[in-house]
């Protein structure tokens, strides 16, 4: 049946899938260098492939403050453009290249800390300094990845979501072909195994970051807003509105990121095979996660626009089309991991113990993919209403009131290793779609409410 209500529905779908489309290119192309460093590293052996996946561990809560901390901008650059605010637009990113410069510098500041923190949680001695590593040579690349993404948030905010997507295929063949060099030994170059792997990402940042900047530069479509219009000292005002979103999805985001991590380093005190094997089907889950992340970002955009133009029910109607979208595509994914596990595992390693227990992993990373989907679904659209700061809580409480001791408990306490672990996520994921879930549809009835609808 055809109604006004329903092609407003297909309308939403569409434009989010339009504008999703190049950031699902962009997320594959991502998660392709995630999965580059874990194939390449997995025919090194179990060894290689156990100091990637610690070393990520530490990294990756490093990575997700920068990424959060600059994801304010596409929210806030959203809502400028919906009420027509070209200003606005070159305003938030000159500001939040000051947020920006502040964080690469504390975050490289922590990365070189690793040794010590590793080794006070009992990190295995064979991996230790191929970890150690890894993790210096990605703190190299880390300023140019905050730039990145300043650019990418900004662009996206515009609605403008095909320079990503073309970035980023070029920093994933360039990432392959760094691996190739640099893990190795090739044209000449010391084979450095799995530090050779965080070589070629910290050189993929500068790569991208370098491309985004001339598109940015030379795209006349961009030159309304004026984003490289010159300096700009720092503006408290606006500093303390970027802070003010970007902080909570920042922690929002180290909240579930960090759960992941810690369990990776819980699962790394058991030893090679058993990291390895959680490795694989994290990777493998994480690749598949791309495809309703960047639904999350077009949700987050269009919702953005609506409100921007003062249209309540419009966004509240993007935001469930956009968690629906989510849903339906991890549904899709849990399938094809059911089916698919045993190949999946096989492509990642030779080594017949780590695919074994790699591919019962995989059954359970197929259990959450829903959870996952409607709970980053959710996100997106409450980022859309720039609302942050109940989300923080409620992935502080589900994510680690719920998820990690139960982690903890069953796979440390209770034997049950690494399946014990995944138990813990699967919990922890639950618990926040759902209350995620009701977060959005409470706060966007009262916005439609507000509006005397």
């Amino acid at each position: 049946m055809r109604t006004p209500e329903a092609a407003a529905i297909r309308a939403d779908a569409g434009m989010i899938l339009r504008l999703g489309g190049p950031l699902l290119v962009n997320n594959l192309s991502v998660a392709g260098m995630g999965m580059a460093d874990t194939v390449m590293g997995g025919q090194l052996g179990a060894r290689s492939l156990a100091a990637i996946a610690v070393g990520f561990s530490y990294y990756g809560p490093f990575m997700i403050i920068g990424i959060g901390l600059t994801m304010a901008l596409s929210p806030l650059v959203a809502h400028a453009y919906g009420r027509g605010d070209a200003g606005g637009v070159g305003g938030y990113l000159r500001q939040g290249a000051w947020v920006g410069l502040a964080t690469a510098a504390l975050l490289v500041a922590g990365l070189c800390l690793v040794r010590p923190a590793l080794v006070s949680i009992g990190t295995d001695a064979q991996i230790l300094d191929d970890a150690v590593g890894y993790v210096h040579a990605m703190a190299f690349g880390t300023p140019a990845l905050v730039g990145f993404q300043l650019l990418r948030f900004v662009s996206e905010g515009l609605g403008r979501t095909r320079p990503m997507m073309v970035v980023a295929v070029l920093g994933l063949a360039t990432n392959v072909a760094g691996n190739w060099v640099f893990m190795y030994g090739k044209l000449g170059m010391p084979a450095l195994g799995a530090v050779g792997t965080g070589v070629a990402t910290a050189i993929v940042s500068w790569v991208m970051f370098a491309a985004m900047l001339f598109w940015v530069a030379r795209d006349r479509a961009y030159a309304p807003y004026g984003l490289l219009a010159g300096f700009e000292p720092p503006r408290p005002a606006r500093l303390r509105e970027i802070l003010a979103l970007g902080l909570p999805i920042a922690g929002s985001l180290l909240a579930e990121g960090g759960l992941f991590s810690a369990a990776g380093l819980l699962i790394g005190t058991l030893g090679a095979t058993q990291i390895a094997a959680h490795q694989i089907a994290l990777n493998y889950a994480a690749f598949m996660f791309m495809a309703p992340l960047s639904m999350h970002s077009a949700t987050t955009v269009h919702t953005g626009h609506a409100l921007g133009r003062g249209d309540a029910p419009a966004a509240r109607r993007a935001g469930l089309v956009g968690i629906w979208l989510c849903g339906a595509m991890m549904a899709v994914s849990a399938l094809g991991i059911v089916a698919g596990r045993f190949g999946i595992a096989a492509l990642y390693t030779p080594d017949s113990a780590v695919r074994a227990l790699a591919a019962s992993l995989l059954l359970l990373a197929a259990a959450f993919q829903i959870s996952d989907g409607l709970q980053v679904g959710a996100m997106g659209a409450l980022r859309g209403f720039r609302d942050a700061r109940v989300p923080l809580l409620i992935c502080v409480l589900a994510y680690w009131g719920i998820g990690f001791p139960l982690a903890y408990w069953l796979g440390v306490k209770l034997g049950w290793g690494p399946a014990g672990v995944w138990w813990g996520l699967i919990a922890g994921l639950t618990a926040c779609a759902v209350a995620l879930n009701l977060r959005f549809r409470a706060i966007s009835a009262r916005a439609v409410r507000a509006r005397g609808l």
